[in-house]
């Protein structure tokens, strides 16, 4: 059976294995990915900050340690969601997580969220979606005019390329333009990420009426790294791609 998303993560062996290598040195998301995020969102000192796909919100409570004034998550994963709730439960007032696909929540169409957040944050989650366009007209609208949106994304180089087992050595980019579902092996088991290219997420973001502020890649860093045949190995191909958009002021 092949899984999307929240699903993949509340297979209990696939979640082990996700929290054991979330918990490993030199793990991309802490070496790679979040050290961008964090360049990207700048000074978050009073923001109010909605986390689209939260995981287990440990980014959350970086952010109010940071100086945020209230956090709110959404997470699909009952195992994540759990993990969420216990990584906020020291500050209630500051934060909150509801338990919800992003897709589930893109249709409810809440008024009350309208204009309320000065930043919303996405992070490796909205490869799992195929209609990408509705996720990021709802996040336009619960934005507060000149608040910006950031996400990340397994970048199409990797999406558009079947994943073996193992260590890769070797990448086969092929049917990069055919956008739809393709299912890759990852920690032990099948998953379906949909893959569209990086035009296609430029696109989406100016349809919603978003203007497209800043575009990056997963370029490393050598100080980020323990060990220089990492380094070297995550050189040779990005893994993720990110972006920032803004909606006008006006």
């Amino acid at each position: 059976m092949e899984y999307r998303g929240s699903q993949f993560y509340d297979r209990e062996e696939q979640f082990a294995r996700y929290t054991a290598r979330r918990g490993s040195a030199e793990n991309a998301n802490d070496t790679l990915e979040e050290p961008i995020i964090w360049e990207m969102s700048g000074d978050v000192k009073d923001f109010s900050i909605l986390d689209v796909g939260c995981g287990d919100a440990r980014f959350g409570w970086k952010l109010l340690q940071a100086g945020a004034k209230h956090y709110t998550g959404l997470e699909g994963s009952q195992n994540m969601y759990g993990l969420a709730v216990r990584t906020l439960q020291e500050v209630p007032s500051q934060s909150k997580v509801i338990h919800t696909t992003i897709e589930d929540w893109t249709q409810a169409q809440n008024p009350k969220e309208a204009s309320s957040y000065d930043l919303v944050v996405s992070r490796l989650v909205l490869h799992y979606i195929e209609d990408l366009e509705s996720i990021f007209n709802q996040i336009y609208e619960v934005m507060k005019p000149g608040g910006r949106f950031i996400f990340s994304v397994e970048h199409p180089v990797i999406t558009s390329t079947l994943q073996p087992t193992g260590l890769r050595t070797d990448w086969v980019v092929d049917q990069y333009f055919v956008p739809g579902y393709r299912t890759q092996d990852w920690m032990g088991g099948p998953v379906m990420k949909f893959h569209r290219t990086v035009e296609d997420y430029f696109q989406a973001g100016r349809s919603a009426g978003f203007q497209v502020v800043n575009l990056r890649e997963s370029k490393p860093v050598r100080e980020r790294f323990i060990h220089q045949e990492t380094y070297e190995r995550r050189q040779r191909i990005p893994l993720f791609l990110f972006m920032e958009l803004r909606k006008p002021a006006t």
